[in-house]
């Protein structure tokens, strides 16, 4: 079914495609009849006015600043092209040139992916954007996709996870018996269960509803969720446990990139970096926000002691490097990177 949806949205989007290159070639910069300029093609669910989206505009308007003459960056926000799993079976397919999606949705594409669920695998969001920032770290996650025909060329920041609830968190203790939402994977299973509270696999729109009928007594996501979620309106205690650091992914179809001449990669990879700084800046400031907000909705933010919690996990974290020795590699080199070392 989801192939058939797929196939659908590529049909159409082929034909509104081969619309809008011929609208955009009768404009051509160089003014020749019939020239038409080159559509790529950008997905994402994100709202407009989401970071992410933020970053893919500033990419657009780099590109169209360089090659504008040739080239016309078409963004489709809101999930118009289908969910995650949808735009990247577009991707895959060629329809869609470039997606923006979470690093947890590429996991079914290549193992590596799974290294952002190991929980405290990075010290804060500082050493999180450090590790993005290591050509060798980078390159690694980049690559491990490109032989289904996916390429990665940028990162986002996607917040820290911290746990919120209806009830105080000061200490793991506080955590047991609770029963915690959780997105679906083997690592979040595991943490939830190394804390001693039961995990509630459950979609992130259901969160608001469920907590405030007793559903769940706790979820765990950046404080962005307390206002573009309402969650602050239900959970009061926002406590500070910094356990998972995710990121979301730009990606692109390999043949597309491999289709860029020299100019139009020397353009593209730059823009892609513009793409990842305006991202972040914008993260910062929105979570900025959020607090400021959550605050104003009666939420207290809660500075716990790490130590006792990251102690618990680590048993969890050595498990799923074991289950998964294509890890190991990626996880010694954060190690040497949060170190300091070359």
């Amino acid at each position: 079914m989801k192939k058939l949806t797929a196939v659908i949205i590529s049909v159409f989007l082929a034909v509104g495609l081969a619309g809008c290159s011929t609208a955009a070639g009768s404009n051509s910069a160089s003014g020749n009849i019939g020239e038409k300029k080159r559509i790529v093609s950008i997905a994402t669910v994100q709202p407009e006015d989401h970071p992410i989206s933020i970053g893919l505009y500033a990419l657009r308007d780099y590109i169209n600043e360089q090659i504008g003459d040739q080239v016309e960056v078409k963004i489709y926000f809101n999930g118009i092209m289908g969910g995650n799993s949808q735009a990247l079976e577009l991707l895959q397919m060629g329809t869609l040139d470039l997606v923006a999606t979470s690093g947890s949705n590429l996991e079914s594409f290549n193992d590596t992916y799974k290294i952002f669920g190991l929980p405290y695998l990075f010290d804060n969001e500082a050493s999180f954007r450090k590790c993005m920032n290591d050509e060798e770290f980078i390159n690694t996650i980049y690559n491990c996709t490109a032989d289904k025909g996916i390429q990665g060329v940028a990162w986002f920041a996607n917040g820290v996870n911290n746990i919120y609830s209806s009830r105080p968190i000061y200490t793991p203790e506080d955590m047991k018996g609770l029963k915690l939402r959780i997105q679906s994977s083997e690592a979040n299973v595991k943490l939830a269960q190394a804390f001693g509270a039961a995990a509630v696999v459950m979609a992130y729109g259901e969160v608001y509803t469920a907590m405030q009928n007793h559903v769940i007594d706790a979820a765990m996501n950046p404080e962005m969720a307390l206002i573009s979620m309402k969650h602050g309106e239900v959970a009061k205690y926002y406590s500070r446990t910094e356990h998972q650091i995710f990121t979301d992914m730009l990606v692109a179809n390999s043949d597309f990139l491999n289709s860029l001449d020299d100019r139009e990669r020397e353009v593209f990879e730059e823009g892609f970096k513009i793409c990842t700084k305006v991202e972040t800046e914008e993260w910062d400031k929105q979570i900025k926000d959020c607090i400021t907000e959550a605050e104003k909705m009666g939420v207290q933010f809660i500075e716990v002691d790490k130590k006792p919690f990251e102690e618990i996990q680590k048993g969890v974290r050595d498990d799923l490097l074991r289950a998964c020795p294509i890890l190991q590699p990626l996880y010694e080199r954060v190690q040497e990177i949060q170190k300091g070392e070359s």
